[in-house]
C-alpha cells in the first residue's frame, strides 16, 4: 500500500456534518466527504456520477483509510449571515434545501475554524494515489476548504507527499519544522517543532465508539454512511524522551 499526504492550512476551514441551513456547524478536524470532495473538484469530477465517464468511482475514492494529523487545531469563530436574492420586480429569492423558495431574508450562523492546518493521509492503491496526486499539482477546479469562499494559504499538493509506507508511518515521517502545532498560540516560527501530535484515523473495527456520518456515497443525493474513527498520539521520529 502507498499512502498520499495533502497540506489543509488557511485562514478559514469549514468540515461540516451535521448542519441547517440557519446553523452551519463545522467539526474540529476534515471530514471524510469534505476531504473527497476537494479531490473530486481537483479531479474535474461532476457531482452526478455516470459509470464508465473515465473518472474514479466515488466508491472507490471512499474506500481509501484516510488519517488526519491536527498540527495546528485552530480557533472556533462564527459569521452572521443575510441571503436573499429578490429583483426590484418582486422576482427572486433563495431555494431551500425542502425544494421551497424563500423570497423572505434568511439569517444564518456560520461557524469556521480560524487558522488551522491539518495534514491528510489517504492510504489506498498506489495507481490510484498517482492520479490524485498528479490532479492536486494542476486542478480541474479550484480548491477550497470546505466552502467555496475559504482558499487554502499553502499549496495543498506536496511534491513529496506521494511514498510508498503505510499510513501512519507516513504522518509520523512527515514532521512540521517550525512549531506548527501552537500557531495559534504563538504565530509560525516562534515555538520549537513538537515532539507529538494528535491523529484522528479510521478505525474499521469501530472499537472506539466514534461513528461520523461523513462517507460519500452519492454527493447529487447528499448521501452519506458512517465511518468509524479512533484518536492516538504519534510521535515526532527524532524526538527523545527526557528523565526527570
Amino acid at each position: 500500500m502507498s499512502t498520499l499526504l495533502l497540506r489543509l492550512e488557511g485562514p478559514q476551514q469549514a468540515w461540516g456534518t451535521d448542519s441547517r441551513f440557519e446553523k452551519r456547524f463545522t467539526g474540529r478536524d476534515p471530514t471524510k466527504s469534505g476531504v473527497i470532495g476537494l479531490l473530486c473538484a481537483a479531479l474535474g469530477k461532476p457531482r452526478q456520477e455516470q459509470a464508465g465517464d473515465g473518472y474514479p468511482a466515488l466508491a472507490e475514492l471512499a474506500a481509501l483509510r484516510m488519517a488526519v494529523r491536527i498540527d495546528a487545531g485552530g480557533t472556533l469563530e462564527s459569521d452572521y449571515h443575510t441571503a436573499g436574492n429578490l429583483h426590484p420586480d418582486g422576482t427572486g429569492g433563495v431555494l431551500m434545501p425542502s425544494g421551497k423558495l424563500r423570497t423572505d431574508p434568511v439569517l444564518s450562523t456560520r461557524y469556521y475554524l480560524a487558522c488551522a492546518s491539518f495534514l491528510v493521509g489517504l492510504e489506498g492503491e498506489r495507481s490510484l494515489l498517482e492520479r490524485l496526486h498528479a490532479a492536486l499539482r494542476r486542478p480541474v477546479w479550484q480548491i477550497c476548504l470546505g466552502r467555496k469562499a475559504f482558499v487554502p494559504s499553502m499549496p495543498v499538493y506536496l511534491f513529496d507527499g506521494l511514498v510508498d509506507e503505510s499510513l501512519p508511518a507516513a504522518l509520523g515521517r512527515y514532521w512540521p519544522e517550525d512549531g506548527g502545532a501552537t500557531r495559534e498560540q504563538g504565530g509560525r516560527g516562534m515555538s520549537a517543532p513538537p515532539s507529538q501530535l494528535q491523529v484522528v484515523i479510521d478505525d474499521p473495527d469501530g472499537s472506539s465508539g466514534d461513528v461520523r456520518l461523513d462517507v460519500p456515497r452519492d454527493f447529487a443525493a447528499r448521501r452519506f454512511e458512517p465511518r468509524s474513527v479512533r484518536w492516538q498520539m504519534i510521535d515526532r521520529p527524532d524526538a527523545i524522551s527526557e528523565e526527570d
